[in-house]
C-alpha cells in the first residue's frame, strides 16, 4: 500500500503541475476545482497511513481516490 500511496502522491503532483500550466485561467481555474476532490482523498489517504497504517478506512480512501482520478481523467483531458 505503501507504493500505492507514494504513487499516487507523485500523480497528484503531476496533475497539479499540469493544470497550473494552463494559460486560460478560466479552464484552469475549471481543472483545478474539478481535480481538488482527488488530490483531498490523497492527502486523506496519505495522513491515514501515517497515523493508523493499513487499515479498512485507509483502503476504502485509496479505492476512492482511484475512482476519483479515474473520473476525472475520463472527464478533462490534459
Amino acid at each position: 500500500m505503501e507504493a500505492e500511496i507514494k504513487a499516487a502522491e507523485k500523480k497528484v503532483e503531476f496533475v497539479s503541475a499540469m493544470i497550473r500550466d494552463i494559460r486560460e485561467e478560466d479552464v484552469q481555474n475549471e481543472y483545478a476545482e474539478a481535480f481538488a476532490q482527488v488530490h483531498a482523498a490523497c492527502t486523506h489517504l496519505a495522513a491515514l497511513y501515517v497515523t493508523d497504517g493499513v487499515t479498512e478506512e485507509s483502503e476504502g480512501t485509496l479505492a476512492l481516490y482511484k475512482g476519483l482520478l479515474t473520473r476525472f481523467e475520463e472527464e478533462y483531458e490534459l
